[in-house]
């Protein structure tokens, strides 16, 4: 059953492959927006998972999130997102990052709940 306060987190370590140089959103060797944006949504994705009916699940459909500071090569990177309203099928998440320093991106995000096949059936 959905209900506020619903939380979970997702990790990952910054690497080559989830830097600004190698997404293209910069030309820096640091964690990219779009990777933090992306953990952010796993970890809301995850937090309502096993409440939701069979056959469902929830697409993200709007970050307003702000990154505050920059993770290096190595840096451990954890994401929490604790859901905080429901309208219906809209969820609301607050949403952060941080790394060993501190909160690196912190923000608001809006999933939907979707019935799987329904949904796919739009793709043509």
């Amino acid at each position: 059953m959905l209900e506020k306060g619903l939380s979970s987190q997702s990790r990952t370590t910054v690497t080559n492959d989830n830097t600004a140089l190698a997404l293209g959103s910069g030309d820096l060797p640091v964690f990219a927006t779009p990777s933090m944006v992306a953990l952010m949504e796993n970890a809301a994705m995850t937090a309502v998972a096993a409440a939701l009916p069979g056959g469902s699940t929830t697409v993200g459909a709007e970050m307003n999130v702000t990154h505050i500071k920059p993770s290096g090569l190595g840096a451990e990177i954890t994401a929490t997102a604790v859901l905080t309203g429901i309208e219906g099928r809209k969820l609301t998440f607050n949403v952060g990052a941080r790394d060993a320093e501190g909160m690196i991106g912190e923000g608001v995000h809006v999933r939907y709940v979707v019935e799987r096949e329904k949904f796919m059936a739009k793709i043509r």
